[in-house]
């Protein structure tokens, strides 16, 4: 995950300032969950009483490592999975279209 993460610091840095990248190993779902485990999720957090709601807030993309691993078959598709899981977060963290924030988003080599 390190070397997807240093990949998109390189461009999309001064954008990603505030996010901490993190790995857990499986996400909190209420036991009637019904639908496919998450791979990964943005947290952003909430803005503290007294504080500007347009105050930079700290914001945490979360990779789930045993849900990653379980849907991947190999150590390449795993890496293949973290990086357009990442590039997903991304885009949608900052508005942009998956291909816009990584060209080689969703493509089967690198």
């Amino acid at each position: 995950m390190d070397d997807e993460v240093r990949r998109l610091h390189l461009r999309w840095g001064r954008e990603l300032a505030r996010v901490a990248f993190t790995v857990e190993d499986v996400p909190a779902v209420e036991p009637w969950f019904d639908g496919p485990v998450p791979l990964g999720q943005t947290v952003v957090q909430p803005t503290p009483p007294g504080e500007p709601a347009a105050a930079e807030r700290p914001v945490r993309i979360v990779v789930f490592r045993r849900p990653v691993e379980a849907r991947a078959t190999g150590e390449a598709e795993i890496s293949l999975l973290i990086r357009d899981l990442l590039v997903e977060e991304v885009a949608d963290l900052l508005g942009l279209s998956p291909e816009s924030v990584d060209p080689s988003y969703d493509s089967p080599d690198d």
